[in-house]
């Protein structure tokens, strides 16, 4: 597939996220979530997977497209409701996907494909989707784990953490640790808690 089709799809993909209510600040521009979260995304896939397939690729930018339209309180706020949340969203993101690779003339089989990515089918068994899952954890630690550690207790922390670890593979793991030493010192520590804890 040319680069140009993976572009259109990305601005696509980015255009439908236009709209997220939630905005960050990036180099003193404010930006929709959403769309930032896409980028980083793919910068994070060109580091763990250089050599990604197109598919892979837009997996990783649709991760979490138009995520705002299902929010966590439209489900009961218990654990069932999560877990309800997070399959709805999954269903909705494969969705979306979908009906954009169409309109930008991608085969049926690489939409059925590429949905299989953004669900995170059968991750620890396929590869592919294994990537997806791992990038979505060091896009989690490199840029929301610090607020999200300064809001939870300790126990809280590393309980979150270590499940995280038990998701992600050896690769996701190697870079995984790279990003550690720049946490600030209670989450470095707490961090290597969590991870020892999992290994054990």
């Amino acid at each position: 597939m040319t680069q140009s089709r993976l572009e259109e799809t990305y601005a696509l993909i980015d255009a439908a996220n236009a709209d997220d209510p939630v905005k960050v600040m990036v180099d003193g521009v404010e930006r929709p979530y959403a769309q930032v979260y896409g980028e980083r995304m793919t910068a994070r896939m060109a580091k763990l997977v250089p050599d990604a397939s197109d598919l892979l690729r837009l997996a990783a930018r649709a991760q979490h497209i138009r995520r705002f339209d299902i929010p966590r309180a439209s489900y009961p706020m218990d654990k069932p409701g999560y877990h309800a949340w997070r399959n709805a969203l999954k269903v909705r993101h494969g969705e979306l996907l979908a009906e954009i690779m169409r309109e930008a003339g991608w085969s049926e089989a690489d939409v059925e494909r590429a949905g299989q990515l953004v669900r995170k089918e059968r991750i620890k068994r396929d590869p592919e989707a294994q990537a997806v899952e791992d990038c979505a954890s060091l896009v989690f630690l490199e840029f929301e784990y610090v607020d999200f550690g300064a809001k939870y207790a300790d126990d809280k922390v590393v309980d979150i953490v270590a499940k995280t670890w038990a998701k992600m593979s050896d690769a996701g793991h190697a870079q995984a640790l790279e990003l550690v030493p720049l946490l600030p010192e209670r989450l470095q520590t707490l961090t290597v808690r969590a991870v020892t804890g999992a290994a054990a």
